[in-house]
């Protein structure tokens, strides 16, 4: 067995684009060339396993990573990992299991996907950050000095802050209703979405270095190259429907609090805990996660390209 890049969450949001990247920065690099890459699905049946699956110097299998062991990363001689975890309110147990276990075996260095910077701190209201905060604390204690360890810091997702942006588009389309437009973000403060795709990438490039030393108990911050506000989004709207909204409402949670009952209502979990989750996007009114807060190591080894007008361009037609 070779040495091991071990990715979990292979088919997520950053998982994907760290798979697909990762083989190609490995092949150009002479100390990597007999690794491989060891890739984690929970289901070797979906379409996205599949599809990794065909990338040469990949290996996917499926692997319920809350289970594993030292021994298990040691039998797979995992050297370097990728995480990103759940964000459930388990989170910090079974994350931080993971961590516990790739220290006792000796891997040399991870990356993790944490959350946006202004939130991951101890008081944060959302419950999510706190986990960010106390997993980093724990990496950062002396007992972790032997696990290199990067956290990366990225802001919301711009495929999951225009999800409904994009529902209304096609409503509109298919039947040329104007409904009102709902929007999580404020009308006049800017943020700067990324595409988890790019977090992915820089991901990537980091665990394809020959010495990650520099990177070591490090957390950068990752926005996506361009700000928009809540009204600039609304005009993006309107250049695809060629009309003017009739109705839009700025700060709205209404589509957040549907998914999360549908998903936790029945799961016996604490749903004040659950939709405190509402919190996390105080930080985005107030205007702390705009673009020029990326930091410039991001900016000089794989800066985010896409705009927030080139995603939605991208959601649309997928």
């Amino acid at each position: 067995m070779a040495p091991t890049i071990l990715i979990v969450g292979a088919t997520g949001n950053t998982g994907r684009a760290v798979t697909e990247t990762l083989p190609n920065l490995l092949k150009d690099n002479q100390a990597f060339r007999s690794h491989r890459v060891l890739a984690l699905t929970r289901s070797l049946n979906s379409s996205s396993a599949q599809r990794l699956a065909k990338i040469p110097g990949v290996e996917i299998i499926e692997q319920n990573w809350t289970e594993i062991t030292s021994d298990w990363l040691r039998e797979n001689e995992v050297v370097r990992a990728f995480i990103a975890s759940h964000n459930a309110p388990n989170q910090f147990a079974e994350e931080s299991a993971f961590h516990v276990a790739a220290l006792g075996a000796g891997v040399e260095y991870v990356v993790r996907i944490s959350t946006s910077a202004p939130n991951v701190r101890p008081d944060c209201a959302a419950y999510y950050p706190r986990t960010h905060w106390a997993i980093e604390t724990m990496l950062g204690s002396a007992e972790f000095s032997a696990l290199k360890w990067t956290s990366l810091q990225p802001n919301v997702f711009t495929s999951s802050l225009m999800a409904f942006t994009v529902e209304y588009i096609k409503e509109f389309k298919r039947n040329g209703e104007l409904g009102p437009l709902k929007l999580m973000v404020s009308k006049d403060a800017p943020v700067a979405p990324i595409d988890p795709d790019e977090v992915g990438v820089f991901a990537a490039h980091l665990l394809a270095l020959d010495d990650p030393s520099p990177h070591n108990w490090v957390k950068y911050v990752l926005n996506g190259p361009e700000d928009i506000t809540g009204e600039q989004l609304v005009g993006l709207v309107e250049q695809h429907i060629g009309t003017k909204v009739k109705e839009v409402t700025y700060e709205d949670l209404s589509l957040l609090d549907a998914i999360l009952e549908s998903q936790y209502e029945v799961s016996g979990q604490s749903m004040t805990v659950i939709k405190s989750i509402n919190y996390a996007l105080l930080t985005v009114w107030e205007g702390k996660c705009n673009a020029s807060t990326t930091s410039k190591e991001v900016l000089a080894i794989a800066p985010p390209r896409r705009t927030p007008a080139e995603v939605l361009e991208g959601l649309l037609e997928a």
